[in-house]
């Protein structure tokens, strides 16, 4: 029997129902959660998610500010920008969209954001907490791929985790996130790389597998033991000449083929994306309820 899939979007779905009662509730009290969305330039890619992240905090009753400035525009002008971010009280979570045009120092930025305000997660200050098992805001994939394990019946806990890529945005931040003791995580994570000897004998161990390598169709389906859940995080444009546009976008997975041996998949689209969406507003909510000492 081919793999159950796991609907990221219908999930997502629940989790920002349950926000919109918490944002509810907030406004009773006289607070309405705000969050600031920094766009650098005319990345298409970084305006459609940009847009995505405004339309989904509007629905649910967060206000959201989308601030737009010229590619280019100066690091200290980025810099100033957030500083004043910062200290706006309408404003509970920043964030700056990624990538940021090359004259402005990235890094710098996020350190300059105020760790409180900080809903995507990455200032050091949020990274120490996590790693030391105290985390104020977890990181928006991370914690949407948790989310969708624990809510479609696929807990991590006691069960063995193989983490295919040690990013910073992925990779890194979850395998101290499933490692964590909790009820929703708890596990065993083997986190591989490209130093890696040998992937495959550590995925044919796996009970979840979760890939973040950025490599198309990387995991194939000899490399896992039938029943594993698979998370796909990857998304990548590949040459299709049968789809009408010549391209198309894939997994890290190669979903047809995996799909026959799995437990459970994530389809891409539709999988891991909307989840990353709807644990930022989750984030931003947090970031309210913190800044004013909200149970």
């Amino acid at each position: 029997m081919p793999a159950v899939l796991i609907d990221g979007k219908k999930i997502s779905e629940e989790l920002r129902a349950e926000l919109s009662l918490e944002v509810a509730r907030l406004k009773v009290m006289g607070f309405i959660p705000g969050l600031a969305a920094v766009l650098v330039g005319d990345n298409p890619a970084s305006e459609l998610y940009v847009k995505m992240k405004a339309a989904a905090c509007e629905k649910i009753g967060i206000y959201s500010d989308v601030i737009r400035r010229d590619k280019t525009s100066s690091h200290r002008e980025i810099l100033e920008l957030v500083k004043t971010l910062n200290k706006k009280d309408d404003i509970d979570g920043i964030l700056v969209q990624s990538p940021l045009p090359d004259i402005i120092d990235e890094p710098a930025i996020t350190m300059a954001i105020d760790p409180m305000k900080d809903v995507d997660g990455f200032h050091p200050v949020n990274q120490g907490l996590l790693l030391a098992g105290h985390p104020a805001f977890e990181p928006a994939t991370p914690l949407g791929i948790v989310e969708l394990l624990s809510r479609s019946g696929n807990s991590p806990n006691g069960k063995h985790v193989v983490i295919l890529g040690r990013g910073f945005l992925v990779g890194k931040p979850l395998s101290a996130m499933l490692a964590t003791k909790t009820s929703n995580t708890n596990a065993t994570v083997t986190l591989c790389h490209t130093g890696t000897k040998d992937i495959a004998s550590h995925t044919r161990r796996a009970d979840i597998i979760i890939a973040a390598m950025g490599k198309a169709k990387f995991l194939t389906a000899d490399m896992i033991k039938p029943g594993a859940v698979v998370i796909d995080v990857g998304t990548n444009e590949i040459i299709d000449p049968s789809h009408p546009k010549g391209r198309r976008i894939v997994g890290d997975v190669d979903f047809e083929a995996v799909r026959q041996v799995a437990g459970a998949i994530t389809p891409v689209p539709g999988g891991v994306g909307p989840m990353t969406i709807a644990a930022l507003l989750k984030n931003t909510v947090k970031a309210c309820k913190l800044r004013h000492n909200i149970e």
